[in-house]
């Protein structure tokens, strides 16, 4: 009788452990890029448009993915499709030189319609945040401002994106603390000399001789996402005027971005395309009347 009782509880406990890891698994999409999206990508990203097909293909295949394992929610305002997809294009661009990465430690994105203040309030004194990650209660959650989101995709001449700037804070938060060194990215005998280019950097902020924004120069953690905003949205620029910079963060993405031709493009849209109104319906049958 106590062999089967223990065999019953030791049963019961792996079910559990089983049921726990299944439920914390990443989830892989099943079902083919929804062509309706394709629009926004064409429309919003410029990373995704300098890429080649295949490279088209991983990333559209990495936002599915994403979108599957990350809610985008909306606090006091409306979330639609391209909401979400812009949200997880600032996933996925950091991260596009690995195949196999996977945000572990986030589960939700809050989308408030403006800035908000470092109590997540969206009224009253002190509204000068625009994104954030979450620490404590708020663990495995982002906030971002629907407003700096969009305008970080909008503009692509001013070296800035809120949300590439929160989602390299959560990369370099995975496996330590948040300081600005990326030790799951970073191979370790780059780590000082990273760490030396960083501290010069900043100093040639507080002089007010840099280009670079002067928020980097609070820490090295907000100059590792601040120069990793010029990276994607500026690579040409800064890779003339900081080569040393550009080369460290080549090797820590894993990307060559100065090759890219980023540029806007126009969605064609043809009659039997999925209209980019996102109605679902073909373009012919919506707007195309």
């Amino acid at each position: 009788m106590t062999l089967i009782i223990s065999f019953v509880v030791i049963s019961i406990i792996l079910f559990f452990v089983w049921k726990h890891k299944n439920k914390n698994k990443w989830q892989k999409p099943t079902t083919s890029f929804p062509e309706a999206w394709r629009p926004i990508l064409i429309e919003k990203v410029n990373f995704y448009n300098a890429l080649n097909t295949s490279e088209q293909t991983k990333f559209e295949y990495q936002i599915q993915e994403f979108l599957l394992n990350c809610k985008v929610t909306g606090i006091k305002t409306t979330v639609d499709i391209t909401d979400k997809i812009l949200v997880a294009s600032s996933a996925v661009i950091p991260v596009f030189g690995f195949d196999h990465w996977t945000y572990t430690s986030i589960n939700e994105v809050l989308i408030y319609p403006n800035s908000f203040n470092k109590d997540y309030k969206i009224e009253g004194e002190n509204r000068f945040v625009l994104g954030m990650v979450g620490t404590g209660a708020m663990n495995g959650i982002m906030i971002l401002s629907k407003k700096a989101l969009h305008q970080g995709f909008k503009n692509d001449t001013d070296k800035k994106n809120t949300a590439i700037h929160e989602f390299v804070h959560l990369i370099d938060k995975t496996g330590g603390p948040i300081d600005g060194v990326p030790s799951v990215l970073m191979e370790k005998q780059f780590a000082i000399p990273w760490i030396d280019l960083i501290n010069k950097e900043i100093e040639e902020i507080y002089k007010g001789t840099s280009d670079i924004n002067p928020y980097g120069g609070t820490n090295r953690a907000e100059f590792f996402s601040v120069i990793s905003e010029y990276f994607f949205e500026r690579p040409k620029l800064l890779k003339r005027k900081h080569p040393e910079l550009y080369a460290l963060l080549e090797k820590i993405f894993n990307q060559d971005m100065a090759s890219r031709n980023l540029q806007k493009k126009v969605y064609q849209t043809h009659r039997n395309t999925p209209c980019p109104c996102n109605s679902g319906k073909k373009f012919k049958k919506c707007c195309g009347k």
